[in-house]
């Protein structure tokens, strides 16, 4: 099996007191293994890119690259431009780390192995895999009945089985992200179902597994009930999509990516 290459895409946005804390947590065996390790800093308002520059200069891992986005591209636009560095730089696997530290970078190990053994084109930290495991981790009960609901209506909308279709740790093989039009995707949090949307359309792959659930003191900048009206909205629009009677780009299927799925 041929070594892949693999890049850690790091989100941020306001994240002077954990962006430190976060890199410290990437396990060591995975520091090495990597090419690269990226930070996009969306416009922050405070100074997360001159923090994670500091940190590069104390530790000295000369793989961590840092970006600042002159204007606020939004969580989607971010990825957007995240994804599209992966590709261009010739990575094999990008996977995306929250700057915030809602998410344990303890967990790339099993987050990267299905990638890495050819068993999966998309990898989701799932926080509903382990039965309670969400709740005992201090996720809110609002959030956790809103998310098991558009979790089944996404399913049963898609035909997906996923255990939820919310979690932002995810890892991807780039060749798949450049086959599907991530361009045509919003710049807003819904972003994360567009794309998994668009890989099921694809025939891709998608592996998960379980996460620890960890909520501490950093803001959230979803409006839920946007965000769930977004999700209801795109949902509507796939459908018109698939039945012929409106067409929209971000779900124009690319005949040869399916391709891909069976080398």
């Amino acid at each position: 099996m041929d070594k892949k290459k693999i890049a850690i895409f790091v989100i941020a946005y306001n994240a002077t007191t954990t962006i430190s804390r976060v890199l410290d947590r990437i396990p060591t065996e995975v520091k090495e293994m990597v090419e690269e390790i990226f930070v996009f800093d969306d416009a922050s308002k405070d100074d997360t890119h001159l923090v994670a520059e500091e940190w590069k200069r104390k530790t000295g891992l000369e793989k961590l690259t840092v970006f600042r986005n002159p204007v606020n591209l939004g969580y989607g636009g971010n990825q957007k431009r995240g994804y599209d560095y992966a590709v261009k730089r010739g990575y094999d696997i990008v996977v995306m780390l929250h700057g915030d530290g809602q998410y344990a970078p303890e967990a790339l190990p099993e987050i990267l192995a299905p990638l890495i053994a050819d068993r999966a084109e998309a990898v989701f930290g799932s926080r509903m895999l382990v039965k309670g495991a969400a709740r005992r981790g201090g996720m809110p009960l609002y959030k956790y009945v809103g998310n098991k609901v558009l979790t089944f209506f996404e399913n049963w909308a898609t035909g997906a089985h996923l255990s939820e279709w919310h979690s932002g740790y995810r890892a991807y093989a780039t060749k798949a992200l450049a086959a599907v039009p991530l361009q045509e995707n919003t710049n807003d949090f819904h972003f994360d179902s567009e794309i998994i949307i668009q890989f099921l359309d694809h025939n891709f792959r998608i592996v998960e597994v379980p996460v620890p659930t960890y909520y501490g003191d950093e803001i959230c900048y979803v409006n839920g009930m946007k965000y769930a009206a977004n999700l209801f909205k795109i949902i509507c629009q796939y459908k018109l999509h698939k039945f012929g009677i409106k067409k929209y780009a971000k779900f124009e299927k690319n005949t040869s990516a399916s391709i891909y799925q069976q080398k």
